[in-house]
């Protein structure tokens, strides 16, 4: 009998499977403690290396800016956005999650797939509320270590989550007329 690797309780983190349900479906009911653990503890050290370094070199800014803080807050949105809902970013969520159907205006919305740490994995990705704390804590990273490059950045993620509000202020406009 030919068993799929799924079948065998192995993770499957296959591109091919990444379209294989896209009917509703009741969510499992799975606690991943262990695997959400270790993301958190992976979190957790990561910014206590960057913040030891940022303190060695003594990087670490007094405080933010009113504008640095704005700044922080669009960008954070935006990116959080696009990692877990942009259609051309699916490639990166693609082994964690199963494409559902289109969201509109250029995102989809999906679920996470598979057992483990895989399933949470997917849970964070696909997630943009779970994705806003690592964007914020990139973008504030960088603004400790490369400032310029990073404020430019979080200026064009800003421009576009403002011409975002633009389009469906726009569309919305056009509903009325």
């Amino acid at each position: 009998m030919n068993r799929s690797r799924s079948d065998l309780g192995e993770a499957d983190f296959s591109i091919e499977e990444y379209g294989a349900k896209t009917k509703e479906k009741e969510e499992c009911e799975e606690q991943l403690l262990a695997e959400y653990a270790s993301l958190l503890g992976f979190f957790i050290a990561s910014v206590a290396v960057l913040t030891g370094i940022a303190m060695e070199k003594d990087r670490l800014p007094r405080r933010f800016s009113l504008l640095d803080l704005a700044l922080l807050g669009i960008a954070t949105h935006k990116m959080s956005r696009i990692v877990a809902k942009d259609r051309i970013t699916g490639i990166l969520r693609a082994p964690f999650v199963s494409y559902i159907r289109s969201a509109g205006a250029g995102e989809v919305q999906e679920e996470p797939r598979g057992r483990g740490i895989q399933r949470g994995i997917g849970q964070l990705i696909s997630c943009p509320y779970c994705m806003a704390p690592w964007c914020a804590t990139a973008l504030a990273f960088g603004f400790v270590f490369a400032p310029r490059v990073s404020r430019f950045f979080a200026g064009i993620l800003a421009s576009v989550a403002a011409s975002d509000f633009l389009q469906r202020a726009y569309l919305a406009a056009k509903e009325r007329t």
